[in-house]
């Protein structure tokens, strides 16, 4: 059952790469970090380091705890993706997740994958990574 919700919400998430491009406009306010309120580093809210390597510097509206969206900056300061952490105890069959937030616009392509639980979102959960940049210049938050 957890491996078929698990494909249903890649699915749905696929299905929304394609026609993100087309469908968001850039939140100005949001690509360069710190964001707007009411958005806080992650690092203030709970025992993470201030940038987390595969992700950056993450940002997040308390209120939207514990799946976000976390805004993620390079080094440089700029939004390179939005990362939805989705519980996998509210994972449904038919869930859908087709409206998902992307701040900076366009999205370049989408990675899902599981996680077993962090300081924040201690549950086992997925992390969909919504990325603004090409695969290629995911290294900007690597390290």
């Amino acid at each position: 059952m957890m491996i078929r919700s698990l494909l249903a919400a890649a699915a749905a998430v696929l299905s929304f790469s394609v026609a993100a491009p087309c469908a968001m406009a850039a939140e100005s306010s949001l690509l360069n970090a710190p964001p707007a309120a009411p958005y806080k580093a992650v690092s203030s809210l709970v025992k993470l380091p201030d940038f987390i390597p595969g992700l950056g510097q993450l940002f997040v509206d308390p209120d939207t705890l514990p799946a976000g969206p976390f805004l993620g900056y390079g080094h440089d300061g700029k939004l390179v993706s939005t990362t939805y952490m989705i519980p996998l105890s509210v994972m449904k069959p038919d869930m859908d997740l087709n409206d998902l937030k992307a701040p900076a616009g366009t999205v370049d392509h989408v990675d899902v994958m599981y996680n077993a639980g962090h300081p924040g979102v201690a549950e086992p959960h997925i992390h969909v990574v919504l990325w603004n940049v090409p695969a290629a210049q995911e290294g900007r938050v690597a390290k």
